[in-house]
């Protein structure tokens, strides 16, 4: 019995729904603080409906994961990303530099 090659994207992303509520049990996901987005000094960009494929690195507690997210907002230094696993959404202000473009 073998794999279908059509269902994978979908067994992906429960793998990574899982992967992520099993890193929010290790703490509190983390963001950005206000002192390190700098916003009265940086440009902020705000994408009305954030359709842009970002893969990132996020941390809950001590623990990273690198999950599949929309890109919402950006400054030139940082990316406001979110995510949903389950029936949770997760928003959160990563380094740019800790974000893949994934394509559309």
């Amino acid at each position: 019995m073998g794999t279908s090659k059509r269902l994978a994207p979908y067994y992906d992303m429960q793998a990574q729904h899982r992967a992520i509520l099993s890193a929010a049990r290790a703490g509190p996901l983390q963001s950005l603080t206000d002192r390190e987005l700098a916003l009265r000094e940086h440009p902020l960009t705000i994408y009305p409906r954030p359709l842009r494929q970002v893969s990132a690195w996020v941390r809950f507690g001590s623990q990273a994961i690198r999950v599949d997210a929309k890109l919402a907002r950006s400054t030139p230094l940082a990316a406001g990303i979110e995510f949903r696993a389950g029936d949770q959404t997760f928003r959160c202000w990563v380094w740019a530099n800790a974000v893949q473009d994934r394509g559309a």
